[in-house]
């Protein structure tokens, strides 16, 4: 694994969108690059629907 992200992507990235089978499959698919979790996951909820947010980490190997 490299040290860098794939395709330009950052280190470092908080994803965060509806809490929808659609934000649990762009979690997966940041997972399935070689990103880890950083952090505990984050909840709200906005008068609509709930709001959750991940941290991830591309890990750097030495």
């Amino acid at each position: 694994m490299s040290n860098l992200p794939p395709n330009g992507l950052p280190r470092y990235r908080l994803l965060t969108g509806k809490d929808d089978a659609a934000f649990c499959q762009r979690v997966s698919e940041a997972l399935s690059l070689g990103y880890e979790l950083y952090g505990s996951p984050a909840a709200t909820f906005n008068g609509d629907h709930v709001v959750v947010a991940q941290a991830i980490l591309w890990p750097v190997k030495d």
